[in-house]
């Protein structure tokens, strides 16, 4: 009614306690390094690392935070059994090419007692990150509201890819890209772990280049550096994948005269991709 989105209306989101405080930042610290990992192995490694704490703990702190392992498990990608949800086009599909497939996903961001969450669309051959948008609040709007603002711009995707998250498989989400006729829809499938795996090594890059060597006081705070940052990423930031290029270059580049590794890259089996990559934060 007053035209205020539910992300920025939200309150600062407290933790009840420093020992929880402690807690997010370990497990944000352990599943960045290791992303496969679930609560049972966190839990563990937690407790080798000389942190007692029961598994239920971190599962709750995990679901608050909005992550769990990438691996096939029985229950991966809970969505809303009421909503529609999209085939995964990406199989076997030759990336050569930018705006032929964008990517998005939602992250945990610490702060210095709270936490927010990130979404981004990514361009997945340039890995240019088109759009992205901080929430105080996991809703849907926020991620329609990055997407809007990608559209935006002018460029349009042949196909739009994600996983069957709630806030993408949302009426909110899924009628802006149905406004535009042209966008294929595409949804990571149950049991598919590596499917959105450019936009988790992009979060990665995130959490170590920037999160972890800050300590956020405000959400207004994090949003300001992390835009610092998605600039230096965009235009400066090199690429070994993009020929020691920035993003940007590529993605701007209509004329596309490099040839990039990441058609030959994405005719390999995604655990491939993934095993291949986890040894090294940056590309």
């Amino acid at each position: 009614m007053l035209g205020i989105s539910r992300s920025g209306y939200y309150c600062e989101p407290t933790l009840p306690n420093e020992k929880e405080i402690f807690l997010t930042k370990k497990i944000d610290e352990i599943y960045t390094e290791f992303p496969y990992y679930g609560s049972p192995k966190i839990t563990a490694q937690l407790k080798r690392d000389g942190i007692l704490v029961n598994h239920k703990a971190v599962e709750r702190l995990m679901r608050v935070m909005a992550i769990s392992a990438i691996c096939p498990t029985k229950f991966t990608s809970r969505g809303n059994k009421q909503r529609l949800k999209y085939p995964y086009l990406l199989g076997g599909l030759r990336i050569d090419r930018v705006d032929q497939v964008w990517g998005t996903d939602i992250t945990y961001i610490r702060a210095h007692g709270f936490w927010f969450y990130l979404t981004a669309i990514i361009d997945w051959y340039s890995r240019y990150v088109i759009s992205w948008k901080l929430s105080r609040a996991l809703t849907p709007d926020f991620c329609a509201d990055s997407l809007k603002n990608a559209l935006s711009k002018g460029r349009i995707p042949e196909i739009h890819n994600s996983d069957q998250g709630s806030q993408f498989t949302s009426e909110t989400y899924t009628s802006v890209l149905k406004e535009y006729s042209q966008i294929k829809i595409s949804m990571d499938g149950r049991g598919r772990c590596f499917d959105n795996i450019f936009t988790e090594r992009l979060w990665r890059n995130v959490k170590y280049e920037e999160v972890y060597l800050k300590d956020y006081q405000s959400f207004e705070e994090a949003e300001k550096e992390l835009g610092k940052y998605f600039n230096k990423y965009n235009n400066r930031r090199l690429h070994e994948s993009l020929g020691q290029s920035p993003p940007a270059e590529i993605y701007f580049n209509d004329q596309q005269k490099n040839r990039l590794i990441l058609p030959e890259i994405l005719q390999i089996n995604h655990a491939e991709i993934y095993l291949k990559n986890t040894d090294s934060v940056s590309e």
